[in-house]
């Protein structure tokens, strides 16, 4: 699962510009080493009790963000609305502090899955707070003003004990992708926050070099 989110995450922030980047959750994950971002952080989740390697900068609340409104460019989230105790309340935060533009990276366990099952048989994964399916996260981000440009899904074999049948099973991980996408055990969607009314203002030094290079007609006097 790490491997898979750390290439959807490594594709999906490499191009993305600003200033400020904030991964919240799973500091196992590296989901902004990609990113060329000055300021980069990586959040601990007070509500977790996961791995501290690396030492996170600071740790947070998603349901109270330590940031100021439209003060970022990128947040990661991985799984942070899974394990979020009010993930309605998290998502609204995402919205306040990212800028107009800026972009989430939500990673997810898909609840109609065989991951998704056995969570619900009370199995391995984590058992703090509800799956979201990422069709209710579309509906949820898209209420919030954001377009989703993309989602994807991965990790078509089950969670067996055994690493001898689970890597009998590589081939689940292709076949899955194309014939029953929908059933993959994780997903990542990617949104753009945008804010209606808003004009995008060109470089006045372009708006200047269209002026000189504009033809201009002359009228010519007949000398007969």
């Amino acid at each position: 699962m790490l491997a898979w989110e750390q290439g959807q995450c490594d594709a999906a922030v490499a191009d993305v510009f600003g200033f400020h980047a904030l991964q919240l959750g799973l500091t196992a994950l590296d989901g902004l080493r990609a990113n060329r971002m000055p300021h980069r952080w990586l959040a601990g989740d007070v509500w977790t009790d996961e791995p501290v390697t690396p030492t996170p900068a600071l740790y947070a609340d998603s349901t109270a963000l330590p940031f100021a409104a439209a003060s970022l460019d990128l947040l990661v989230l991985p799984h942070t609305l899974d394990l979020s105790h009010d993930p309605h309340t998290s998502l609204r935060e995402v919205e306040r502090v990212l800028v107009p533009e800026g972009r989430v990276l939500i990673f997810g366990f898909n609840p109609t899955s065989l991951w998704g099952l056995g969570h619900a048989l009370g199995r391995r994964l984590p058992e703090v707070g509800d799956f979201i399916g990422h069709w209710r996260l579309r509906d949820w981000l898209r209420l919030l003003g954001f377009e989703v440009t993309q989602h994807t899904l991965g990790c078509y074999r089950p969670d067996l004990a055994s690493p001898v049948w689970f890597d009998r099973l590589h081939w689940l991980e292709s076949t899955g992708a194309r014939v029953w996408p929908f059933l993959g055990s994780v997903y990542c969607v990617q949104a753009i926050k945008r804010v209606h009314g808003m004009r995008l203002m060109a470089p006045g030094w372009k708006t200047a070099r269209a002026r000189r290079a504009r033809p201009v007609a002359s009228a010519s006097r007949d000398m007969r």
